[in-house]
């Protein structure tokens, strides 16, 4: 569970500006990945604009989970809007597939260059779930992709953090208020390996069995990585289970069933751990 900083007061400011946002607008296109800060944003859409007014776009490709792609589909639904599932190829990208640090300005790239005829056909404006914290976190070369292109960033251009889209979306009762973050499978990839379908697939494989394992061994199902760092598998779980996902004498069969070797470490989940392994030319920011 995810806790909540933000008393009512501030969520409910934070919610009229969000909506306030909106008008003017027409139709909307939400670059919807199923987490929680594009949730928001198309349910605020939604609301504001009413859901004939706003279409759904997620990207379709190997680094996105099953199981991502049919919440974001019926998180969509529950609001009757219109959702898309748009193939990206983002694989037959040079930049994308070499992974040199700066592969999410080509991954944002592909998918706002697929669905942009779409918003255009529509006169739609494009959105993204780009917020504050994100401004300010760092290194964000979608963030750069998205810019060159037109897409706008409600949460951001409002002011809103992390703590704020929680704050919001329990106020207005969604389910993704408490989702914990869920990047890409590609995410997973030691910089400077290869982006390759295997090994995006064996991540998710491996990703999903972990799951399984700890729902079977009654441990939460919070934050959950295995990292591909080429040799051996990194898992990573929130800090308060590490020592009890260490114990689960079935975790080695997990990795190695997904295609990993028997080499594999355990430690707490941090968000963008890899990133730490990573020198940034001044030119990807």
């Amino acid at each position: 569970m995810v806790d909540v900083l933000i008393d009512a007061d501030g969520a409910a400011g934070a919610a009229e500006r969000l909506s306030g946002w909106f008008n003017g607008h027409g139709c909307v296109l939400v670059a919807f990945s199923g987490g929680a800060d594009s949730a928001l944003v198309l349910a605020a859409a939604a609301r504001t604009l009413g859901p004939g007014s706003v279409v759904a776009a997620t990207a379709s490709s190997d680094s996105l989970p099953e199981v991502e792609a049919r919440a974001a589909e019926i998180f969509a639904r529950e609001l009757g809007v219109e959702h898309l599932l748009v193939r990206t190829d983002e694989m037959s990208v040079d930049g994308y597939r070499a992974n040199a640090g700066n592969r999410c300005y080509f991954c944002k790239s592909t998918l706002l260059d697929t669905v942009g005829p779409i918003a255009r056909e529509r006169g739609a404006v494009v959105l993204t779930g780009t917020n504050a914290d994100d401004r300010v976190a760092g290194f964000r070369p979608g963030m750069r992709a998205a810019a060159e292109r037109g897409a706008r960033e409600p949460l951001a251009e409002c002011g809103m953090s992390k703590p704020m889209v929680r704050a919001v979306s329990r106020l207005w009762g969604l389910r993704t208020w408490d989702k914990p973050a869920a990047a890409c499978l590609s995410s997973r990839i030691a910089y400077g390996l290869e982006i390759t379908p295997a090994r995006l697939h064996r991540v998710g494989r491996a990703e999903a069995g972990l799951r399984e394992l700890l729902a079977a061994s009654g441990l939460p199902r919070g934050n959950v990585r295995v990292r591909d760092l080429g040799d051996e598998a990194r898992v990573e779980v929130d800090e308060e289970i590490v020592s009890a996902v260490q114990g689960l004498r079935a975790l080695s069969g997990v990795l190695q069933e997904a295609g990993f070797s028997e080499a594999f470490n355990v430690r707490a989940f941090t968000s963008g751990s890899l990133n730490a392994m990573l020198q940034a030319p001044a030119s990807w920011s």
